[in-house]
Formats: structure tokens, sequence, C-alpha cells
């Protein structure tokens, strides 16, 4: 099945000349071996809405029938997205190194431990100074500090700044 393309379509006369170039302005936003079975129906949907319009003596305009193109669009990638299949956790992958997985196992877990991040915090609360901590607890419990103790902190918290950025220049 090919797409049609102009000349197939050029002894088209009145109305449905008029539904094919509304319709071109749509076909291309749908999947290539879709295109001419939408084409047709999109012809054929703005031909029966035509029909509905004529028979309440109203007019159909251009603006009109892009509205329905635009309609059957949507309902055409609504369909196609309804009748994806559904994939289980418990399918089998390969990994691409011979390694078979299911899916359930590659799912991250939000409250495991971070080891490295913990090794590393554990590691900078060995070498930070004990007025530091003594700070951070008085924070935790929700304790105003005094202004000795916010000048302290603001100092450790610029030398800490500069030593990030400095790293994040090398």
């Amino acid at each position: 099945m090919t797409v049609a393309t102009a000349k197939d379509y050029s002894q088209l006369t009145g109305d449905w000349k008029l539904y094919y170039k509304i319709a071109g302005y749509f076909v291309h936003k749908v999947k290539y071996q879709d295109r001419e079975d939408f084409l047709h129906d999109v012809l054929l949907e703005m031909a029966t809405v035509k029909v509905k319009y004529q028979a309440k003596d109203k007019a159909l305009t251009e603006a009109g029938l892009m509205r329905v193109a635009s309609f059957e669009l949507k309902q055409y990638w609504y369909t196609l997205l309804k009748n994806q299949p559904t994939i289980s956790l418990n399918t089998e992958i390969d990994d691409g190194e011979g390694n078979v997985t299911e899916l359930s196992e590659l799912i991250a877990d939000d409250k495991a431990i971070d080891l490295n991040s913990w090794l590393d915090a554990k590691i900078w609360l060995l070498g930070c100074p004990s007025r530091l901590i003594a700070i951070a607890c008085k924070r935790v419990k929700g304790k105003l500090l005094n202004h000795r103790e916010q000048l302290y902190l603001s100092r450790w918290r610029q030398k800490e700044l500069a030593k990030a950025q400095k790293s994040l220049n090398l």
C-alpha cells in the first residue's frame, strides 16, 4: 500500500477538493503506514459533518473543517496509544552482555542508602570540628543560634563553597 500523492487526487472537485486540501495539513502527523487510511477517514468525516450542518441549515467553514481534521488526528493518536501492549515487570530482558534480568529488579529504590555518599559524610564528620557539630545539633533541635555561632557557621559554609567551586573549575 502506498501513500496517496497529489496526482492521485488531482481530479477531485468541489467540496472534496477542499476536504483534501485541509486533510493534507494533518496527514503528515500520523505514522507513515497509516497515512492513506487516515486521509480517507478524515475526508469521510468531513463529508459526514458537512451533511449534518446542511440538515441544520448551517454553514461549515474551513475553520470548522480544520477542527474536524484536528479531532480525527486526536482520535487517531488516542486509539493508537490506548492499544499499546502492557509490559509485565516479570518480563526478562537481556542487558546486551548475555545477562538476563527481570524488569522489576531494575527499578531504583528511593529508600535504599547511598553507601558512597554515606561514607563520604561519615568521613567528613570525623574531620569536622566539634563546635560545628554542636551548632548543627542546636539547629536540628530548633534552637536559635547566637551571633558568634552564626558567624562561625557562615565562615564554614563559605569555606566549603569555595572548595566545591574550586573542584568544579578543575
